[in-house]
């Protein structure tokens, strides 16, 4: 493990969200696929990178090298802030692709809650980024998977299972869920959701779904009284309805934690939603996802070759 590689400069100079720590496989053979994770924390701490650990631990043992990426938290900056921040750690690996021995071809952005969120918003809105300072790598990726994502945030109430708000609000010392001024949502957005939609738009995944989006996979634990799993309903759909690359475990179970997702005794009544240029496939029960599942996704995923920026107009956070 290689720790603390600056992939821009600090903002604020006491921060650590410009910092990666890249994992690499012992065996030296070819260039490497990479995966990169954020982990989340409601947007509100910037060691992102801290978690990737297990990540690493599980994928370099299969081959790929391992980049735990930290971005800035929301007392630092608000959105978007942290989506240039995961677009410039795609930029800088890409650049530094020869040097580390990754494959700038097969590139995985990944993580959980607010980093699947931010997986989620880097794979859907391609290159274009005027913050980027001029001709640079790509941050186009060939795949992305979200565990529990936020994504409407808007929505995020009316969505809440019975009895979680009260706890919602108790552990975060709030009064009004996820529309009070101080939730993760609002404080990401520099002032209440209701009183941001246009910025609460730009700031939602779906609104950038299009068929030429790179192949996502979506894990969500009906269980979650933090996000609710209707976030993830939701982003599904927009992708299925765009004819994008899309396939949905959604884990009776599971609360707000991807090892609960990947739990076997969570899968029994579990659901599978697999969408492919406007087909669908709806399965249920087992086999579970499980990391096989999500390497053979990942793999199978590489293989597709996309031109995520051909013909899109979209708006850009």
């Amino acid at each position: 493990m290689i720790a603390d590689l600056a992939y821009r400069p600090a903002e604020p100079m006491d921060g650590r969200g410009h910092l990666l720590d890249l994992y690499l496989p012992a065996d030296p053979r070819g260039d490497r696929p990479l995966v990169l994770w954020t982990g989340g924390s409601g947007w509100m701490r910037d060691n992102g990178k801290d978690s990737a650990g297990p990540i690493a631990g599980i994928f370099t043992a299969r081959g790929y090298a391992v980049a735990g990426v930290s971005i800035r938290s929301s007392g630092q900056g608000v959105f978007p802030a942290q989506l240039r921040d995961i677009r410039a750690a795609i930029r800088w690996l890409r650049g530094h692709a020869r040097q580390y021995r990754l494959d700038p071809e097969r590139f995985t952005v990944m993580g959980d809650s607010s980093g699947g969120w931010t997986a989620a918003m880097a794979a859907l809105t391609g290159d274009d980024d005027p913050a980027a300072g001029g001709p640079a790598p790509s941050s186009r990726v060939q795949a992305a998977v979200a565990f529990y994502p936020p994504t409407d945030f808007l929505r995020m109430d009316e969505q809440m299972l019975p009895g979680a708000r009260r706890k919602f609000n108790r552990d975060l010392g709030i009064t009004d869920c996820h529309n009070d001024p101080r939730s993760p949502e609002s404080r990401l957005l520099g002032g209440a959701i209701r009183s941001r939609p246009e910025a609460a738009g730009t700031a939602n995944p779906a609104r950038y779904a299009a068929r030429s989006a790179p192949p996502m996979l979506l894990l969500h634990g009906q269980a979650d009284a933090l996000v609710p799993h209707g976030q993830s309903v939701l982003l599904y759909e927009a992708l299925r309805d765009a004819g994008a690359t899309v396939t949905f475990y959604s884990i009776p179970g599971a609360g707000h934690d991807w090892r609960a997702v990947l739990d076997p005794t969570n899968h029994d009544d579990q659901r599978v939603y697999q969408a492919r240029s406007g087909s669908e496939r709806v399965t249920t029960g087992r086999p579970g996802p499980g990391w096989d599942a999500v390497d053979r996704f990942i793999r199978e995923a590489m293989e597709v070759r996309r031109d995520n920026t051909a013909g899109r107009k979209v708006p850009r956070p």
